[in-house]
């Protein structure tokens, strides 16, 4: 029989044991989304400021050569459009050294370069964001089934007394219902989370994405430059 204590602590220490993995489960899962949260959040907005400050410098009417050597010393710790542009650059000075090589094949060969170093930089940034999903679209209904089990539990508790009253029953609808509230308090920030992190990072790939074009062009603009003189 349930103690008529209705404190939190308590309704969770006279759960049932399917009950008591059920908030388990939902508790482990809420901690390692605030886990996620908080990462994906950091490289996020690292990512966000380091495409900000790379376009600056980009744009400034430096020498490109000058800014693909002072990456390259880092190269080992680039990120985002640095590591896309240096991926781009180095490939592109290396079939330069082709003097047969047509322009095209320049711009195309450093375009697939960049392309690969693109889905690596947001493969990196998406990472882990289909846990946050899972536990927004799950989390919900596994607090749910906890929920059910524990008052069905408590209804059959009821067949063992000759007289059902409400402080036999309250206990154990009590516990249950802490199931759907962990379900709830582990779903809704990942569900928030998820979808701020997803918008983030499409605006990401279309900023790369855009950067890929217009380095392709000045890229084009230079192959052809470069075929004219050998001519």
């Amino acid at each position: 029989m349930h103690s008529t204590d209705l404190s939190v602590v308590s309704l969770i220490l006279d759960a049932s044991l399917v009950v008591q993995l059920v908030m388990a489960s939902l508790l482990l899962a809420s901690v390692l989304s605030w886990t996620i949260i908080f990462d994906r959040s950091r490289l996020i907005k690292r990512a966000q400021r380091e495409s900000e400050d790379f376009e600056d410098r980009f744009w400034s009417g430096g020498d490109l050569g000058d800014l693909y050597r002072g990456l390259d010393r880092s190269r080992d710790s680039l990120s985002g459009l640095s590591a896309v542009f240096h991926a781009g650059f180095r490939e592109f000075a290396r079939l330069r050294e082709n003097p047969t090589m047509e322009p095209m094949a320049l711009v195309e060969g450093a375009r697939r370069g960049m392309r690969v170093a693109m889905s690596r930089e947001l493969d990196d940034l998406e990472h882990h964001l289909s846990f946050l999903a899972t536990v927004g679209s799950t989390s919900p209904y596994v607090g749910l089934f906890g929920t059910v089990w524990g008052i069905m539990n408590a209804f059959l508790a009821l067949g063992n007394v000759k007289q059902a009253t409400l402080n036999l029953v309250a206990p154990g609808i009590a516990e249950a219902l802490i199931a759907t509230a962990m379900g709830l308090f582990a779903a809704i920030p990942a569900v928030v989370a998820y979808n701020k992190y997803a918008n983030s990072v499409q605006r990401l790939e279309n900023r790369y994405d855009d950067f890929v074009e217009e380095f392709s062009n000045i890229l084009q603009r230079q192959a052809h430059q470069g075929h004219a003189r050998a001519s």
